[in-house]
C-alpha cells in the first residue's frame, strides 16, 4: 500500500515536472500504469496491465480502487495489454469507443538463423531441463514448483544429470521470503541475472514451469515460449494470456498437479510445440504492435 502510494507520488512529480518545462501545448500525455494516473496533473491515455481493482483486494486496494475508476471513466483513451485485462475492468470505464489493446511486443533473443536450427519438438541442443523466474516467490508460486519438482525426482522421473533453474532471486532473498531451497538436489539457484544472460538460459532450457497465484499478463512465460520452452504452468487467476496459449498448445501442460504436467513436458513432449509456439505468438510481434501504433493508436493520440 505504501509502495504504491510512493509511486503515485513520484509519477505526479515527473509528470508535472515535465509538462512544466514543456514549451507550447502537450497533445497527449500517456500513464504507463492506473497508478501512475491516480494523481495525475492532468487527463491523459492510462495504459495497464491489470486494474487496481482486480489485483488489490481487501484493505491493500482501500485507498486506489474509488480513485482509480474515477480516473478510468476520465482517461480519453484506455490501452490494456490483453482482452483479458478489460473483462477485469469496471463497467463504466469500458463506456464508449475508448479501449484499443495494445500487447507489450514480444520477440525471440536468438536470429532466425539460430532459429531455424530446432527440431521438430524444439527440444535439440537444449541442455537445460527446466527453469523458473522467482523474483517474487511467494506470487510465482515457487514452492509449489520446488515441490512438484522434489516429487518427480523422488519417484525417478528426472534423470540425475536434469536440474531446475531458479533465476530472479539469490539463495538469501528466497530464505527471507521463507523459500527453502538447499539441500535440494536437482535445483541450482542462480540468482538475478542480465537480460541477455537470462535470455540465452531459456533458449537453452526445455521447457519454463511456473505456479503464480496471480498472474497480471505472464511476460516471463511469453518470453519462454518465443525462445522454444514448453510452458508448464498451473491454472492461474487474472488477465494471464500466456495461459490461454499454453493451453491450446498442450493442455496436458496446465495443470493443478504440476508434478503431472512437468512429467509430460520432460518425458513426452508434444511434436511440433515450438513451431505453433511460433504462430500463436505473430500477433505480439513488434512488427504487428508497430501497426497497431501506426494505425490506430496515433491517429487517435493526435486527433
Amino acid at each position: 500500500m505504501r509502495t504504491d502510494l510512493a509511486w503515485a507520488r513520484a509519477a505526479r512529480r515527473a509528470a508535472a515536472n515535465e509538462l512544466g518545462h514543456r514549451r507550447g501545448a502537450v497533445r497527449t500525455v500517456i500513464y504507463s500504469s492506473t497508478t501512475a494516473a491516480l494523481w495525475w496533473p492532468r487527463s491523459g491515455t492510462i495504459r495497464f496491465d491489470a486494474t487496481s481493482a482486480a489485483n488489490r483486494p481487501g484493505r491493500h486496494g482501500l485507498w486506489q480502487r474509488p480513485l482509480e475508476r474515477r480516473r478510468l471513466a476520465q482517461a480519453p483513451l484506455l490501452l490494456p495489454w490483453s482482452e483479458a485485462a478489460i473483462a477485469e475492468t469496471p463497467a463504466l470505464a469500458c463506456r464508449g469507443d475508448r479501449v484499443l489493446v495494445l500487447p507489450v511486443p514480444i520477440e525471440p533473443s536468438a536470429g532466425r538463423a539460430e532459429s531455424s536450427g530446432r527440431s521438430e519438438t524444439g527440444q535439440r541442443g537444449r541442455d537445460i531441463a527446466a527453469i523458473t523466474y522467482a523474483a517474487n516467490p511467494a506470487k510465482k508460486g515457487l514452492d509449489r514448483v520446488l515441490g512438484a519438482w522434489r516429487q518427480l525426482r523422488d519417484a525417478g522421473h528426472v534423470r540425475a544429470d536434469e536440474q531446475l533453474l531458479v533465476a530472479g532471486a539469490c539463495a538469501q532473498e528466497l530464505q527471507r521470503a521463507g523459500v527453502r531451497t538447499a539441500p535440494a538436489p536437482g535445483v541450482r539457484v542462480l540468482g538475478r541475472l542480465g537480460r541477455d544472460e537470462y535470455r540465452g538460459l531459456l533458449r537453452r532450457a526445455r521447457l519454463f514451469v511456473c505456479a503464480p497465484s496471480r498472474e497480471d499478463y505472464g511476460l516471463a512465460q511469453l518470453e519462454a515460449l518465443a525462445d522454444g520452452c514448453q510452458l508448464v504452468s498451473a491454472p492461474s487467476p487474472g488477465p494471464y494470456v500466456a495461459l490461454a496459449i499454453a493451453r491450446r498448445l498442450d493442455p496436458r501442460l496446465v495443470d493443478e498437479d504440476l508434478a503431472r504436467a512437468l512429467r509430460a513436458a520432460l518425458r513426452d513432449p508434444l511434436p511440433g510445440y515450438a513451431a505453433e509456439a511460433r504462430r500463436a505468438l505473430a500477433p505480439f510481434a513488434r512488427a504487428a504492435v508497430d501497426q497497431i501504433v501506426g494505425e490506430q493508436l496515433l491517429p487517435r493520440l493526435l486527433a
